[in-house]
């Protein structure tokens, strides 16, 4: 009788020990498949999860309220709702500094994070800046350095933009444009449309 409360005890401590083993080993996978999830992934969840307001501050210190809408390679679309009509704005990733979440949308990212579709994950910011030379759609760029231009996107290059500088509200017509810059992408820090677009 007593041979088989001490079995039976050697059995539960054996069991707990087993259980702890594989709580920490379940917590250290936890710990490893975070550790592999870009952020892009997460943006991804919050894109497909509809109304759920996000916080972007930028590394040119602009911040911005609104919900993701897509996300590209190196890119993420968010519409801030405000006047009339609202805008939209693309944020390269390089150009995120924080990024505020209410608790619930917070833990739902990381839990259900992946890279989106195919397609998705290959649209870079080219490829959108590319999109608005062929609609001619005018745009604010903001750089890095805190300032902001006007105008409509004439060339995309690989790297770069060619950006016809007039006022924001008017149409690119010769008449109308004050001047050119080239703004290589790694200075922009977000592009604006004053009017909501449907982005690629």
């Amino acid at each position: 009788m007593r041979w088989d409360r001490f079995f039976e005890d050697l059995e539960d401590q054996l069991d707990s020990e087993w259980e702890a083993e594989r709580a920490a080993l379940d917590t250290e996978a936890e710990r490893l498949r975070l550790a592999r999830i870009p952020v892009r992934d997460r943006l991804v969840v919050l894109a497909e999860t509809a109304d759920v307001a996000v916080g972007l501050e930028l590394t040119d210190g602009t911040t911005l309220s609104g919900t993701v809408t897509r996300v590209g390679s190196d890119w993420v679309a968010v519409t801030v709702e405000g006047g009339s009509t609202g805008t939209v704005w693309i944020v390269p990733l390089a150009a995120v500094a924080t990024m505020a979440l209410a608790t619930q949308q917070l833990l739902g990212s990381v839990r259900a994070a992946h890279p989106g579709g195919a397609l998705a994950q290959r649209m870079s910011l080219g490829f959108v800046v590319r999109d608005l030379v062929r609609r001619r759609i005018p745009v604010t760029v903001h750089l890095v350095t805190g300032r902001a231009l006007s105008g409509t996107i004439d060339r995309a290059g690989a790297d770069h933009l060619d950006l016809a500088l007039h006022e924001i509200g008017g149409v690119r017509r010769a008449d109308q444009v004050r001047g050119f810059r080239i703004v290589p992408f790694v200075a922009v820090s977000a592009m604006r449309m004053d009017a909501l677009v449907d982005l690629v």
